[in-house]
């Protein structure tokens, strides 16, 4: 019987961890959304590069302290041919746009109003935000969660 029990739990536990956070070393999933002009911008677009995708939205406050550290690698990680993808999970445009302004970005947005059940978000498996994704110039995620410290790391190893 306790042997029974543990191969239950081993394997009712283990089913959390398949739909657990996208894992380093799978291909990114194709994001294809409106920036703030109406204009569609895909992450295939940026293929070829090193991309920091970041999951956000103007009411998380978390996500609003990762915007002012994004914010201050930025310039160095573009001149080393790293883009910054910020996809806001924002239902409320206005707030999403008075964000960007308030937060200084100047990289890459693109707005997904939040439905979890979306398949942008059951594609990338995050349940929370922020959350970010290095993904390499193959198009293949590197990291989860990356300080800047292990995106410059990565970058500079290529």
């Amino acid at each position: 019987m306790r042997i029974r029990n543990w191969v239950f739990c081993t394997l009712f536990l283990s089913s959390f961890q398949l739909n657990a956070q996208l894992p380093a070393g799978t291909k990114a999933p194709a994001i294809r959304l409106p920036n703030v002009a109406g204009k569609f911008i895909s992450l295939d677009s940026l293929k070829g590069q090193w991309v920091l995708v970041d999951f956000w939205a103007s009411w998380c406050a978390p996500c609003r302290l990762s915007n002012r550290t994004i914010r201050k690698y930025y310039e160095e990680w573009k001149t080393k041919g790293v883009e910054v993808l910020g996809v806001s999970l924002d239902e409320n445009r206005a707030n999403w746009i008075k964000a960007i302004k308030q937060d200084k970005i100047s990289w890459l947005q693109v707005n997904s109003p939040p439905k979890w059940d979306d398949p942008l978000v059951l594609n990338w498996r995050f349940e929370r935000i922020p959350t970010s994704y290095l993904i390499d110039p193959a198009g293949i995620v590197q990291s989860v969660n990356p300080d800047p410290k292990s995106v410059s790391k990565f970058i500079s190893n290529q």
